[in-house]
């Protein structure tokens, strides 16, 4: 079970630290990926990582704000989210995907099907 935590209400410009802590999960095993929601529109995913293979896909509107990064001692995975914008408003879900594992940018960019994921928190960005 994935469960994300870090969600809230940020003014425009602000940051936010989301976390997936995966407990049970060997890290290296997965690729895990962040997605997200918004109202009325699909899941679409938003940074993804690999530790296996080293590699990292990031969606391209969050390129040089958010970044992605995994303590392997906590066994959480982290989304820096910088320079947020309205536009980031969604929940925010986290994944983790075994049979992607090498595969980060195919990860985000199906969706993870056959992934475990988290119930989301709620990131608002708002003035």
């Amino acid at each position: 079970q994935l469960v994300e935590s870090g969600g809230g209400l940020v003014e425009p410009g602000g940051s936010l630290t989301l976390s997936c802590a995966a407990p049970g999960f060997i890290l290296e095993d997965y690729a895990i990926g962040w997605f997200r929601q918004a109202p009325g529109k699909e899941r679409e995913g938003v940074s993804c990582i690999s530790m296996i293979s080293g590699s990292t896909y990031y969606k391209e509107s969050v390129k040089g704000r958010f970044t992605i990064s995994i303590d392997n001692a906590e066994n959480t995975v982290y989304l820096q989210m910088n320079s947020l914008r309205p536009e980031d408003t969604a929940v925010y879900y986290c994944a983790a995907d075994s049979l992607l594992k090498s595969h980060v940018e195919a990860m985000c960019l199906t969706g993870s099907p056959l992934g475990s994921w988290g119930q989301g928190t709620r990131v608002t960005v708002s003035s």
